[in-house]
């Protein structure tokens, strides 16, 4: 991250390895001693040509922007889904597969993660600083907008958004791990089919999401550029369109006979009143659908450089601080007001909540909130002695 949500240990588009500018340096063969060959002064040293830097990759920039849009419009339309059966449909269908796309991101962002001191040091900086931060704020802002001051902070029960915080670090901390296993994704849906099954793991740390999501992240950690541009051309792009249909159609069917629950992950099949073995078939077929989702959207998105690729730097900014108008719509209660449940109301809360999530992912909005973001903490970790060493 700048922090984003996708990527947390290593921003910049993984690269093939090149050989560094400065790193090589050429050897002049010297004359033989016995040839009388005047002695010349030695030739002006020139600095090496600084290496190249590695360019970010437009389309994970743009991929990030457009999830965490689709994240905020899907938190829109959340209270209208009782009212409108196409609201519930589309709500379905986006949660079916936006976080699922920003994991598997954030999955392939961290493949360069070890336990190196810096990047240690950034996970703690990037990513659990800023769940106890915001964990505390969103407290204390539900005690002020809900009217309820008792309510306790925890933080081993994250409050609505700050769970992904939560997962995150504990995938980054797995991902040696998942390096050296032989089958990391079939090992890590085995992991999530058990956790559907298991209602004893509770509510600390969210770790029902936690584990549900896994596959989506050690997926992610196991792909590569090419496996992305299968699908970034025009004949994935054509076949992305009746698939997507099918599945708006689809979620239209089941939007009054399905529970949306199975799509958050947070709950065993048990907890959402469901037969204990019906766990491990959505498990499997939510990850299906899920994948071939995921794959329709990365198909729409451009590969190119646009107004909104700067954005997809800043969308942890916006997903964190778009949760308190969020929850406050309603706290406050906003969607009592008759004409949200109207079509031409629920259009305009669409645009207003892209709207309100791109001003979010602004630079000014990344600035203003660096200090709780990504703050800068060199006073908490010890001094590394080798790299001391070799400064003097």
């Amino acid at each position: 991250m700048t922090n984003e949500i996708p990527d947390h240990s290593d921003r910049r588009v993984p690269m093939p390895p090149t050989v560094d500018a400065g790193g090589t340096t050429a050897t002049a063969l010297a004359p033989p001693a016995a040839a009388a060959v005047p002695r010349q002064s030695p030739a002006p040293r020139q600095d090496a040509a600084p290496a190249p830097k590695k360019q970010r990759d437009a389309f994970f920039d743009n991929a990030k922007y457009l999830a965490i849009v689709l994240v905020a419009m899907g938190h829109a339309w959340e209270p209208l889904r009782d009212g409108s059966r196409s609201a519930a449909a589309l709500y379905i269908t986006v949660y079916a597969f936006h976080m699922p796309a920003f994991i598997l991101i954030s999955g392939y962002f961290s493949r360069s993660f070890d336990m190196r001191k810096d990047r240690l040091q950034r996970l703690v900086t990037g990513v659990a600083v800023p769940y106890i931060l915001f964990e505390v704020a969103y407290t204390f802002f539900k005690r002020w907008a809900d009217d309820d001051p008792g309510y306790p902070i925890s933080l081993l029960d994250p409050w609505y958004l700050t769970w992904f915080l939560v997962a995150l670090f504990i995938w980054r901390l797995t991902t040696p791990l998942w390096k050296i296993v032989r089958w990391p994704v079939p090992l890590a849906l085995t992991i999530a089919v058990a956790a559907s099954l298991s209602p004893e793991i509770g509510d600390d740390l969210d770790l029902q999401r936690v584990l549900q999501f896994l596959p989506f992240f050690v997926l992610g950690l196991n792909m590569k550029a090419e496996h992305f541009k299968l699908v970034r051309n025009r004949r994935a792009r054509i076949a992305a369109v009746p698939i997507m249909a099918g599945a708006l159609l689809f979620a239209y069917w089941a939007a009054p006979r399905m529970n949306a629950a199975w799509f958050y992950h947070r709950d065993s099949a048990q907890e959402l009143h469901a037969p204990w073995w019906s766990g491990a078939i959505m498990t499997l077929a939510l990850f299906g659908c899920s994948l071939v989702l995921v794959a329709c959207f990365f198909a729409w998105v451009p590969g190119r450089t646009m107004w909104c690729t700067a954005l997809g730097a800043g969308t942890l900014y916006g997903y964190l601080l778009h949760g308190f108008l969020a929850k406050g719509s309603r706290f406050w209660h906003w969607y009592d007001a008759a004409w949200l449940h109207t079509p031409w109301g629920a259009i305009l809360l669409t645009l207003i909540a892209g709207t309100v999530i791109t001003l979010l992912c602004t630079p000014p909005v990344q600035r203003a909130f660096r200090f709780a973001m990504e703050p800068k903490m060199d006073w908490a970790f010890k001094k590394d002695p080798v790299g001391a060493a070799r400064r003097h």
